[in-house]
């Protein structure tokens, strides 16, 4: 019987290594089923008067283990287009140059640099860039992550100013708005 190799031993601990590193990070892909991308933004027009917005077509891609939140990853977009304030005419505004673009910037993006564990169960701090409308800023929050059979469930909230990416004129509009995050992500 031949000696085993230090050559051989090097390669099979990586293989070992790289293989047990791919089976507790999980992959997941999160779609519109089971998502709520709301956004909530007061207007001071003739009243005051609190605004909610949706945004469907959610994509993205997700790795993670509770156990080790450094190795997480999460990459994702919604379609402009499918803004929803209840109201249609507004919904076309806000899809036009001044506000979203819609047609040059079809998606925002939201992708994480770093995610790391809190002092409260289940919940991690959230660290990346935000681009909307061609502009990049970094982002962090704190956010729930829960796992129930093959799908995590992601829960988080942040706020943002709508100006530092370009979003709409100076007017009777706040330029602070709320985003609230839910997402149901399952096993790829």
């Amino acid at each position: 019987m031949k000696a085993v190799t230090p050559h051989f031993r090097f390669w099979l601990l990586s293989f070992l290594l790289l293989y047990s590193y791919n089976l507790s990070a999980q992959q997941y892909t999160a779609t519109d089923d089971g998502a709520t991308v709301k956004f909530t933004i007061v207007n001071h027009l003739v009243f005051t008067s609190t605004v909610n917005g949706y945004f469907k077509g959610l994509k993205g891609s997700i790795r993670f283990d509770p156990h080790d939140p450094k190795s997480a990853m999460i990459d994702a977009t919604v379609a402009v287009k499918t803004i929803s304030t209840g109201i249609g005419k507004r919904d076309r505004d806000l899809q036009e140059e001044k506000y979203f673009n819609a047609s040059k910037y079809p998606v925002m993006r939201l992708q994480s640099t770093s995610v790391t564990a809190t002092d409260k169960s289940n919940t991690y701090q959230f660290t990346g860039a935000l681009t909307i409308k061609g502009v990049t800023k970094t982002i962090s929050f704190p956010f729930t992550a829960v796992l129930s059979g093959n799908a995590i469930q992601l829960n988080g909230q942040f706020t943002i100013k709508r100006k530092d990416f370009g979003v709409g004129p100076d007017n009777a509009i706040d330029d602070k708005l709320t985003v609230d995050l839910k997402v149901l992500a399952k096993k790829q």
